[in-house]
């Protein structure tokens, strides 16, 4: 289960910092392109360069990353919900209404996901397959393309049956660890990382300070005598 946990984490990283880089790169191009008049020779080379599909690559990207971020989501507890009632409840109560909220989770995220499925192969993914193992297309249509890139709409398409079926997973996994455990995966979205890692002693003066300017209460005390 870890390498999946890894190769979630690493997909949506990695597309996260792609599309990034992508976008980057384009508007420096763009940029660069329009304001080197002076140099005719490097403005040529640059508008010799297309980066008409970087939008286009980098929307697909966004797309993908959401839906594979959405998994990631229930897995760590990081989407919000309003669980004020029913934290109201006893725990029999409390407990009922989080297994119906997990399975209509993974009931809605399977009919996603069969329909999505369906949309895919019907949109290319069938002429595709048929034409990878050699059998007869017939009158099955191959589909349509994205503009740009010209990449079929297929492939762009698959991260709604796939992305919404590790979804589906993740609510069944959470849900299997809750009847187990009765714990759920919980994300403190106040926390800032770093902030709590150095904690002060519990007889530090939080207030003393180190220079000069300020001298500190132990200081205080010797010039007084106190001590």
């Amino acid at each position: 289960m870890k390498y999946l946990d890894h190769l979630e984490e690493w997909l949506i990283t990695l597309l996260m910092a792609g599309a990034t880089l992508i976008i980057f790169v384009a508007v420096v191009h763009r940029y660069a392109a329009s304001n080197t008049g002076s140099i005719p020779a490097l403005q040529d080379w640059l508008l010799t360069l297309n980066f008409t599909w970087a939008q286009e690559l980098t929307i697909i990207m966004f797309v993908w990353m959401a839906k594979f971020g959405a998994a990631y989501g229930v897995r760590t507890g990081i989407h919000v919900g309003v669980d004020v009632l029913i934290n109201r409840l006893d725990d029999k109560m409390r407990r009922k209404f989080i297994v119906f909220g997990l399975l209509s989770g993974a009931l809605f995220t399977v009919i996603v996901a069969s329909l999505g499925g369906y949309f895919v192969w019907e949109n290319g993914a069938h002429y595709a397959f048929l034409q990878m193992t050699d059998l007869p297309v017939g009158d099955v249509p191959e589909g349509p393309t994205t503009p740009d890139l010209e990449w079929p709409t297929w492939i762009v398409y698959s991260a709604i049956p796939l992305g919404t079926s590790l979804m589906c997973f993740r609510f069944l996994q959470v849900l299997v660890i809750f009847i187990k455990t009765g714990e759920l995966p919980h994300h403190d979205h106040g926390h800032v990382d770093g902030l709590d890692d150095d904690k002060p002693a519990v007889d530090a003066n939080v207030y003393a300070m180190d220079d000069n300017l300020h001298p500190s209460d132990s200081a205080r005390d010797e010039k007084g005598g106190k001590k």
